[in-house]
């Protein structure tokens, strides 16, 4: 018994080491991007590099912002993310509610049908979508993009499979009280489900925020573009300023990390919605 308890204790502290070292060498990436934001230029890439500045150059933080726009493209960019954020909550999580609790013809029909979309790439119907936009007049506009993005396959599997596994007897002895299917889906489905709806908030926001291509076709504009269209120009303009590059890059991931660190503690739950049943 003792032997098999060393056996065990020593193949978990194998993995736990295996899967620290993994973690560690993630993290050298935005260690480096940190470190470089707070150097010259010429320290950047000084060897044996300097994980920490003896004189941290906290003014790349301060010049970026003169540099370009970058307040005017990080506005656009909190503009559309929040936008598109809440309307695919409420589009996914509406949708994902009529898919899982009520009854109508052809719904598992049309939910895969839904759901196949998601193995369509987007760059195969991208350029037909722009000459419909184009066609709407919404070409260089904001709107566009809130269209578009408004809703998503992925939100609707993901609140479906969550609603799936609450009971149905709560929703049918709401509607034996009276309650209408938008009172059960405000007052008893969403407030059961903040772990799907934290992770579809992280998902969306993370995809809606570091969205490149998107912005790229459809905003022309200097004014309209978005923080990562920023950071490309700004890149193509004064490619040799490393550490600039990295302050406004570090910049940029502040808002990730913030809403990821606020949601975690629901993520895992809301992930694995619905892969378990019984």
């Amino acid at each position: 018994m003792e032997s098999k308890k060393t056996n065990r204790i020593i193949k978990n502290g194998l993995v736990y080491a295996i899967l620290i070292f993994l973690a560690l060498m993630m993290l050298v990436p935005f260690a480096w991007m940190i470190s470089a934001s707070l150097k010259f230029n010429k320290d950047v890439f000084v060897i044996p590099f300097q994980w920490i500045p003896t004189e941290p150059r906290w003014k790349n933080y301060v010049d970026i912002w003169t540099k370009i726009p970058l307040s005017k493209f990080t506005l656009n960019t909190v503009k559309l993310t929040l936008i598109v954020t809440c309307l695919q909550l409420f589009t996914s999580s509406f949708a994902a509610y009529a898919f899982a609790k009520l009854q109508f013809k052809g719904r598992n029909i049309l939910f895969l049908a839904y759901i196949a979309t998601i193995a369509v790439p987007w760059q195969v119907y991208m350029v037909p979508q722009f000459m419909f936009m184009r066609k709407l007049g919404l070409a260089d506009t904001h709107l566009a993009i809130i269209i578009l993005q408004a809703f998503s396959a992925f939100g609707v599997f993901l609140m479906r499979q969550f609603y799936e596994g609450i009971s149905d007897s709560l929703c049918e002895a709401a509607r034996i009280d009276g309650m209408t299917e938008y009172g059960i889906y405000l007052k008893i489905m969403l407030p059961l489900s903040k772990p799907a709806i934290s992770t579809l908030i992280i998902f969306t926001f993370v995809n809606t925020w570091n969205d490149f291509l998107g912005p790229l076709i459809y905003l022309t504009t200097e004014s309209k573009k978005t923080l990562q269209i920023g950071l490309k120009m700004f890149i193509s303009q004064y490619s040799a300023e490393y550490g600039l590059i990295m302050a406004a890059s570090v910049l940029s991931l502040i808002p990730v990390l913030v809403v990821f660190l606020s949601l975690q503690k629901y993520f895992v739950a809301g992930i694995t919605a619905g892969s378990v049943k019984g």
